[in-house]
């Protein structure tokens, strides 16, 4: 019993003796900072993708390098792999009439076709849209199509889907984006919706609304929508399902 005592209190003694700093003091500042900045950037990412972020109008400065790694990495490609796996297989599962008013809706932008090239030189989401450049770069015709939103493109068709492209562009760049979306894999859609003049200064969400009312009206079911943006999935004649695709480079309410 003595002996045990006796081992405790060296223990105990040799227990303030210790020279082993925290984990916060063993890390640099920099990397500290870093990580602090990388958990508000992602916690800021799950605001934006889960529309709490109200309207936003640039990525915080804090968050661009968080942006940058995101938007060009594995994660980003794995989520997109995920939202479109997961409209694959609620699209198998309808039962297509056979009578060509099956539909499904897509969203042009970062949905189909990519525009991350011209954000990489345009400093990733952190500076105000500057509407003359992207115009400029939408003439290039040069957007990359988005692997899994071309892959389930392709699938709807082969399932009997009619597929409408809405998009906010305007009709003065149908010559572009059309040449764009051939080159980058895309065809026989049913129709293409651009903005037209009297489209002019309407909110996103109430052009892609009135757009979707009109495809019904003609008789069509939409079944799925697939978009970036919460304006393009929200409002009122919205597919039965809607499917959001993520995106930090910007907001368009």
């Amino acid at each position: 019993m003595a002996l045990i005592l006796i081992t405790v209190m060296v223990i105990l003694a040799a227990g303030p003796t210790w020279s082993s700093p925290s984990i916060i003091q063993m890390r640099p500042e920099k990397k500290t900072l870093l990580a602090a900045d990388d958990l508000y950037c992602s916690s800021w990412r799950f605001t934006v993708e889960t529309n709490d972020a109200g309207a936003w109008t640039r990525v915080p400065v804090r968050c661009v390098d968080f942006v940058k790694e995101y938007i060009t990495g594995d994660l980003y490609a794995s989520e997109l792999e995920a939202v479109t796996t997961n409209a694959a297989e609620y699209a198998r599962a309808i039962r297509i009439s056979g009578d060509g008013r099956d539909a499904w809706v897509f969203d042009i932008d970062e949905t189909l076709l990519s525009n991350v090239p011209y954000y990489a030189v345009n400093g990733f989401g952190s500076k105000i849209f500057d509407e003359p450049s992207f115009n400029e770069w939408v003439e290039l015709a040069e957007a990359p199509a988005i692997a899994p939103g071309l892959r389930l493109y392709n699938e709807l068709q082969e399932l009997g889907f009619t597929i409408f492209l809405l998009t906010g562009r305007g009709e003065y760049q149908r010559h572009a984006t059309e040449r764009n979306l051939m080159y980058a894999g895309f065809s026989n859609w049913g129709k293409l919706i651009l903005r037209g003049k009297s489209d002019e200064g309407t909110l996103a969400s109430v052009f892609k609304s009135e757009k979707r009312k009109e495809i019904e009206d003609a008789g069509y079911i939409i079944h799925g929508s697939s978009g970036d943006q919460w304006s393009d999935l929200m409002g009122f004649a919205v597919a039965r399902r809607s499917y959001k695709l993520p995106n930090p480079l910007y907001y368009i309410a």
